[in-house]
């Protein structure tokens, strides 16, 4: 696999191998041993690293794991058996690092022109201002990751519009380098191996190159879901750069060439099941079969026919019928039901406009720079340190998974909609801001940490719609379901109203939504009102949580409970459903 990789990834792999093995005949000649080296060549692999027993258990490994295997047991290989064959090995070795380091020096590569004309004349890579478009580069190894992001730069002019994520790369950083990538209007590449294609939503970008291809086609099917996912709006285009004049590359030319014709026909569908294409016999099997024996035409045929098989068009639509969870119609009775629930989620939920406003008065108040940009869209050129900071000391405690907060936002918005411009297709991705993204969380604990004395305090607002005098006190709490593990199931928001006879009720999903601030006119006519001694009872917080508890938590618990065994029930199906 190291053949089909860059001359950088070439020379430094020849090179780290006859470092590994010079050290072990310097060890050899100190033990003073002749004897043969399979064993103590075995043991020299690091104890915790496991090797699978075959292709399958291999292609159960993610991707780090894989990439840190391949590192050390090519480094760690030798067919030598004894040490003057030891020493033979390791004189073709350095005929073949100093023909690499030649090639490297000579400055060409025809895999690296063919990725330099799709960075400069590809149309779909250049918009109305010639300015790239965002692209990721996936490669198979970091010695090329590290060459690509030089010659990469050499292109565009600039080292800091290109990042690059591997397997080494720190999970704190790698989540900070990718929401540079998806908000910073400057960095326009991602460079990167597998371990950026697992887990990540990439959508802002529509355009990726497999500069290596994978010899797993669950790899290919997971780099291009980077992109090729819900929430893109933009037509995907995807660039194989294969050697064709290979063994191995011939096999891909043909793979390759069948999965375009037959993407069409499914229109794109056909990369949700792409690594189930190959059932009877793994892409990873052909491509060594071709290595080995594909100068045989009966091979070559079968290869062929084998490759054909797996895109089968009939092939692929049971592919595409197995793979469907859903298959079943909903009834009219369920369908109501359904928009009920929705109409109550969308009254509890916290509206747009609410949050908008909070945010930009807060982080104006903070001193972060905003300007709108679009309709419902604006672009943050500065975050004030303070969020930064603070987001900073939350990370990896209570948001492990989160990205982190950026200096700068090329585009932010608050509604769904605003997302993508369907007027300007070629306008920017806005981040969507909502109470879960991690600046809101960010200015929310500032704020809190700074005026949570306000909330104690509470305010006085007018309700429009009620024509009575008497008052009332409106408690808003939060209540959750957690799992047996401690994960929250389910979050709302309870409202109570108490009255001063000491009547209490439920307020409502969302009572605060109809309710206006007091006219400063009108303030002088409150005074009498909020002297009045039952406003000042200890006792009303108490009573207003018993109600909630008693009254408003077993609705919300067995809410939770119907649907989560729903869903159990529904996996369970399907689970057996597909082993038998």
């Amino acid at each position: 696999r190291r053949v089909a990789s860059s001359p950088e990834a070439i020379y430094q792999s020849l090179k780290n191998r006859r470092n590994r093995l010079e050290k072990r005949l310097h060890e050899e000649k100190q033990r003073g041993q002749t004897r043969h080296l399979t064993a103590e060549t075995l043991q020299n692999i690091p104890k915790d690293l496991r090797i699978p027993k075959d292709d399958d258990e291999l292609d159960d490994l993610n991707a780090e794991e894989t990439e840190n295997l391949e590192e050390e047991l090519i480094d760690q290989a030798t067919a030598a058996k004894t040490i003057r064959e030891l020493k033979e090995e390791i004189s073709t070795l350095e005929g073949l690092v100093e023909k690499a380091k030649n090639v490297v020096t000579s400055g060409k590569d025809r895999k690296w022109d063919e990725l330099s004309k799709i960075l400069q004349d590809d149309p779909y890579t250049r918009d109305a201002d010639r300015k790239i478009r965002k692209l990721i580069v996936f490669t198979e190894h970091r010695a090329t990751l590290d060459y690509l992001h030089e010659r990469i730069a050499g292109v565009l002019g600039n080292s800091d519009a290109i990042i690059t994520l591997h397997g080494g790369t720190h999970r704190d950083e790698r989540r900070r380098l990718q929401a540079l990538f998806r908000s910073d209007k400057n960095v326009r590449v991602l460079v990167a191996t597998d371990a950026a294609g697992e887990g990540v939503n990439l959508q802002n970008a529509n355009l990726m190159v497999n500069y290596d291809l994978p010899w797993n086609p669950n790899r290919m099917e997971q780099r291009f879901g980077r992109i090729h996912r819900i929430g893109q709006h933009e037509v995907c285009h995807l660039w194989n750069l294969v050697a064709k004049e290979t063994r191995e590359g011939d096999v891909y030319h043909r793979l390759l060439t069948k999965l375009e014709t037959i993407s069409k026909a499914f229109k794109g569908r056909v990369f949700d099941v792409l690594g189930d294409v190959f059932e009877e016999c793994s892409l990873r099997k052909l491509l060594l079969e071709a290595i080995r024996y594909n100068d045989r035409p009966d091979v070559q045929a079968r290869l062929q026919q084998t490759i054909d098989s797996a895109f089968d068009e009939t092939h692929i639509h049971d592919l595409l019928e197995r793979n469907a969870l859903v298959q079943e119609h909903m009834s009219p009775e369920r369908l109501f039901s359904v928009k009920e629930e929705m109409e109550k989620a969308e009254a509890r939920r916290l509206q747009p406009f609410f949050v908008r406003t909070f945010f930009m008065k807060a982080f104006e108040t903070m001193g972060g720079s905003i300007y709108r940009r679009e309709k419902d869209r604006w672009e943050i050129t500065y975050v004030p340190e303070a969020l930064r900071t603070h987001d900073k000391q939350i990370t990896g405690r209570n948001r492990s998974d989160s990205a982190p907060v950026l200096k700068a936002y090329e585009r932010i918005c608050f509604t769904k909609e605003a997302i993508w411009l369907k007027e300007k297709p070629n306008a920017p991705m806005a981040i969507m801001l909502h109470p879960g993204h991690p600046l809101m969380q960010a200015l929310n604990a500032v704020i809190l940490q700074d005026h949570a004395n306000l909330l104690r305090q509470g305010t006085v607002l007018l309700d429009p719609i009620d024509e009575g005098e008497e008052p009332s006190l409106i408690f808003l709490l939060t209540h959750e379901v957690r799992s047996g593990e401690g994960t929250v199931l389910s979050k709302r928001l309870q409202f109570v109203r108490v009255y001063e006879n000491g009547n209490t009720e439920f307020a409502g999903s969302a009572p605060h939504l109809d309710l206006e601030p007091i006219d400063d006119a009108d303030q002088s006519l409150l005074e009498q009102l909020l002297s009045t001694d039952w406003l000042s009872k200890p006792s009303l917080d108490q009573q207003a949580l018993k109600f909630a508890a008693d009254k408003l938590v077993p609705n919300h618990y067995k809410e939770v409970q119907h649907r989560q065994i729903t869903q159990a029930d529904k996996m369970l199906h399907a689970v057996n459903k597909r082993l038998s």
